[in-house]
């Protein structure tokens, strides 16, 4: 009876530490992630872009949530609207002014649990040389085993809006909108040793 409960006892420990594993280091893969922006043009269409990521790293505490971080890099070179003048013009001073600012950036600084499978993550984003905190709304597609890699894999969701004046691009608001609508999809994977 005693061996019994030393068993149970070990099961019980075994279970609780599994329950606080340490958070899990995910390299994203920028060929399954979209990075894609909209806006109202004049109120007749709502054109989108996809800017994609470089590189980017998830902290992911699946235990606690709030030990959880995401850092992404966004070269302005991917910026793709399938109309290669807008995205010339896009580029160009009176936008994004990709040549003095080729890259955008984003940090988390808080992580919240919303229940289930839903999060709030709140960072800094930096465009065209301004820093300001963003929300996110995330939602956590999947976690585990990658089917074909066998790498330990996560995927997730995200949405937001932001204000692009609040980063100097205030080109022809308010005719073309300030809102700009956020939406993200991306996966990635633990890196293999020696990666």
């Amino acid at each position: 009876m005693r061996t019994f409960r030393y068993v149970m006892l070990a099961g019980l420990l075994g279970a609780a530490m599994s329950a606080q594993a340490a958070p899990v280091t995910y390299q994203l893969d920028p060929g399954h992630t979209m990075v894609l922006f909209s806006w109202s043009h004049f109120g007749f269409s709502n054109p989108v872009a996809d800017i994609g990521i470089a590189n980017g790293t998830v902290v992911f505490d699946q235990a606690d949530p709030a030990k959880s971080t995401v850092e992404v890099s966004m070269p302005l070179s991917n910026l793709d609207t399938h109309v290669p003048a807008l995205d010339k013009h896009l580029k160009e001073a009176d936008f994004f002014d990709a040549d003095k600012y080729p890259t955008i950036t984003f940090k988390s600084t808080s992580v919240q649990s919303l229940g289930g499978k839903h999060y709030k993550v709140t960072g800094d984003l930096t465009v065209h040389g301004v820093t300001k905190p963003v929300v996110l709304n995330a939602t956590l597609n999947n976690v585990g085993p990658h089917p074909m890699t066998g790498a330990q894999s996560i995927g997730f969701n995200a949405s937001g809006t932001l204000k692009r004046s609040d980063f100097g691009l205030g080109a022809y608001v308010p005719k073309v909108s300030d809102e700009i609508k956020l939406t993200i999809t991306t996966e990635g994977s633990v890196p293999k040793a020696g990666q």
